[in-house]
C-alpha cells in the first residue's frame, strides 16, 4: 500500500492506493502555505495511514518545477514552498521512500498506466487548476527538459502584450486556469458591476450560470473557451500529438467539455492550414479517464516503481 498526495494551490488531495492504482481511501485538506504546517499536515495523514495499512512508500504530485532529487525549484502558486525538498524532508521523518513529480507529469503517467493513454506513445496532458500544468510524453516517456521545466504551458502568452507590467497577465495561466483564470476573471467582472459583490470560489457555479443563460457568465466563459482553444491549437501544431488530454476537476464537467469542443472546432476551421488537416493529423482533445484522481494515481505509480526495484 502507498500514500499518494496531489498538492494544489487550494487543496491537498490524498489517498491510500494499492500497487495496481486502486484507491482504497481518499480525502482532501486545505493547502498549508507555511512550510512547517505543510509538512505537519502531510505527516499526520501518513501516520494515520500507517495505523491501518502496511505503507511501503509515499508518492507526491506537486505544481511547479521539480528536480530529480525532489528539490522544488518552484511550486506553482505556493510561493512559500519554493526551494523546499519534499522528498528529503518526508524521507527523513517517515523512513519511507518518497518520490515527487510535477502534477501534470503525474497525470500523464497515470493516464498511460490505467487511463485514456494506455495505447498512446506521443500525447500531451493539460491540467487546469489554480494554474495550468502540462505533461509531455514522447515515444512513451515523459519529456522533462534540461532543467525539469518542460510542460510549463501556463507561461505561454496568447494576447497582445501590455505596454508595461507583468506579461503573465496575458498568459495561459491567467486566462485559462480554472481558479487563476476563469474564477478570477468572473469575480473581477462582478466587482466592476458591484463593489459589494460576493466572490465565487468554484468554477462549477460559473458554468452552471452560463448553462442557464446568465449574461455575465456566458460572456466570461465564451472568452475562456476561445483562449483555451488557441492554446490547444498552438500545442497541437508544435507537438503533433496523438491526443491532448484535459485534466483537473473541470474535466469532469460535461457542459465544459461540450462548449470547449464546439469552440475548438470553430477555431480550427478558421485556421486554413489546421482546417486542411482536420480529420487527418490534428489531434483530438479528450478528457482524462481518471479525472481528479489522476494526480494521486500517477504519484503512486512513481513510488511503486522505486519500491518494486
Amino acid at each position: 500500500m502507498y500514500v499518494g498526495f496531489d498538492i494544489g494551490g487550494t487543496t491537498v488531495k490524498y489517498g491510500i492506493l494499492d500497487e495496481n492504482g486502486n484507491i482504497l481511501e481518499k480525502g482532501s485538506i486545505a493547502t498549508a502555505y507555511e512550510p512547517d504546517a505543510f509538512y505537519t499536515s502531510l505527516l499526520k495523514i501518513v501516520r494515520d495511514a500507517q495505523a491501518n495499512y502496511p505503507i511501503k512508500g509515499i508518492g507526491i504530485s506537486a505544481p511547479g518545477i521539480v528536480q530529480e532529487d525532489g528539490f522544488m525549484l518552484t511550486a506553482g502558486a505556493i510561493r512559500p514552498l519554493y526551494g523546499e525538498n519534499f522528498k528529503q524532508k518526508l524521507e527523513s521523518v517517515t523512513g519511507l521512500p518518497v518520490t515527487v513529480d510535477n502534477d501534470a507529469n503525474a497525470v500523464a503517467i497515470a493516464e498511460k498506466w490505467i487511463g485514456n493513454a494506455v495505447d498512446m506513445e506521443n500525447y500531451l496532458c493539460l491540467v487546469l487548476g489554480t494554474g495550468v500544468g502540462g505533461g509531455i510524453v514522447i515515444n512513451g516517456k515523459v519529456y522533462r527538459g534540461a532543467h525539469g521545466m518542460a510542460g510549463e504551458f501556463g507561461w505561454m502568452m496568447i494576447d497582445t502584450l501590455p505596454e508595461e507590467g507583468n506579461l503573465e497577465d496575458v498568459s495561459i495561466n491567467k486566462r485559462t486556469a480554472t481558479v487563476g483564470g476563469l474564477v478570477r476573471l468572473y469575480n473581477e467582472a462582478l466587482q466592476q458591476n458591484n463593489e459589494q459583490y460576493t466572490p465565487v470560489k468554484d468554477a462549477r457555479e460559473i458554468l452552471t450560470l452560463a448553462e442557464n443563460g446568465d449574461a455575465l457568465a456566458t460572456a466570461i466563459t465564451k472568452q475562456f473557451y476561445v483562449d483555451l482553444s488557441v492554446g490547444l491549437v498552438n500545442l497541437i501544431s508544435c507537438f503533433d500529438p496523438e491526443a491532448v488530454l484535459i485534466g483537473g476537476g473541470i474535466s469532469a464537467n460535461d457542459y465544459f467539455l461540450k462548449e470547449l469542443q464546439k469552440t475548438l472546432e470553430e477555431i480550427e476551421k478558421r485556421h486554413a492550414s489546421i482546417n486542411y488537416l482536420r480529420g487527418k493529423t490534428i489531434a483530438p482533445v479528450i478528457p482524462t479517464k481518471l479525472k481528479n484522481d489522476a494526480g494521486l494515481i500517477g504519484a503512486v505509480y512513481q513510488v511503486h516503481q522505486v519500491v518494486a526495484k
